[in-house]
């Protein structure tokens, strides 16, 4: 069996085990033989691949981002795209294809099922809100190295007598910013699901600064205040139809300067949060997605994604992983807030 393997939409840690268990079991215990396409579904698209064998892999466990490249390609709003996909599959001698992505690629890969094509999913994004799993792979590294910046940011606010905001990546879900900011100690966390009130914000804030401590913000970048309080931007939409964000710690700190006379700084973590090396559940995590994904493969047990409910390792349909985002609970975020002020 020849098989194919992509990594799309954005990069993040933990990719390259992946990609390096799929092709060692794959290669090891039933003999197959591997493809990669490189960015994403630009790379079946196109008919673009590289050679993937265990050499290929070797040494690839410890780096971040993708040895495939990635893309937020979308084959679905090119004219004819999916039959040139399946055409370019059936020209290289591809008989399944195993897409390591998030919502937007596993979208695309449902698709792909549904009009033929032997699909197996492997779940990836730092955001963690991926449907019908509990945990992505990439989400620890990147809540770690916001956990760090929020520690380093402590001292310098305290120092300045500033509220300091920490703006981390979440376009719809808080997960990461939920996280980060709990380990971090912050004083406010500002997510996605939970409109917020700037006036309660500036509360929260001369409150912190009374008690001659500075106060932190950290808040997604998908966060967004009650209707009328506060002016923001729209940004130009990717192929998938996402607004491109950011904005919104810069657009916080001039409002709590003005409301409050406090001086406010914001630091946007977001590219760093998705380089450099995974951390050991990362990788863990990863590694066994990739030898479970290609047991599916053996197995003929196509359309599905390979996901972990508690500490196993499951397969369940694309359908139910991409039919809705897992949001952060009103529950959860009430946990937190007894930290806020």
């Amino acid at each position: 069996m020849r098989v194919g393997v992509l990594t799309g939409g954005g990069d993040c840690p933990g990719l390259n085990a992946v990609i390096r268990a799929v092709v060692r079991k794959g290669v090891q215990v039933f003999g197959f033989e591997f493809v990669g396409f490189r960015d994403g579904w630009r790379g079946p698209l196109e008919g673009d691949t590289i050679a993937l064998d265990v050499q290929a892999v070797r040494g690839i466990l410890p780096r971040g981002g993708t040895i495939l490249g990635s893309s937020r390609t979308n084959p679905i709003k090119v004219e004819g795209g999916v039959e040139r996909i399946k055409d370019n599959l059936a020209g290289l001698g591809v008989d399944a294809l195993i897409a390591i992505g998030g919502e937007d690629t596993l979208g695309v890969a449902r698709q792909l099922y549904d009009s033929g094509v032997n699909v197996i999913g492997v779940p990836k994004t730092i955001d963690n809100d991926l449907n019908a799993t509990d945990y992505t792979f990439g989400f620890d590294t990147a809540v770690g190295i916001a956990m760090e910046a929020i520690d380093r940011l402590h001292t310098t606010a305290e120092s300045h007598h500033r509220a300091l905001i920490c703006e981390v990546m979440g376009r719809h879900a808080g997960w990461i910013a939920l996280h980060a900011g709990l380990a971090g100690g912050a004083n406010v966390i500002l997510i996605p699901e939970q409109p917020f009130d700037i006036d309660k914000v500036c509360e929260y804030v001369e409150s912190r600064f009374k008690t001659r401590y500075a106060p932190i913000i950290v808040v997604a970048e998908g966060a967004h205040p009650l209707d009328g309080q506060m002016e923001l931007q729209a940004g130009e939409l990717d192929a998938f139809g996402h607004v491109r964000l950011g904005g919104i710690g810069e657009r916080l700190a001039k409002e709590i300067e003005k409301r409050t006379g406090k001086e406010a700084r914001t630091t946007v973590l977001g590219h760093i949060q998705r380089g450099g090396t995974p951390t050991a559940f990362d990788r863990v995590l990863a590694t066994r997605f990739g030898l479970q994904a290609i047991d599916a493969v053996a197995d003929g047990d196509f359309g599905k994604m390979v996901a972990l409910q508690g500490t196993d390792i499951v397969r369940v349909d694309l359908s139910a992983a991409t039919e809705k985002l897992k949001t952060v609970p009103p529950e959860r975020y009430t946990e937190a807030e007894v930290f806020f002020g």
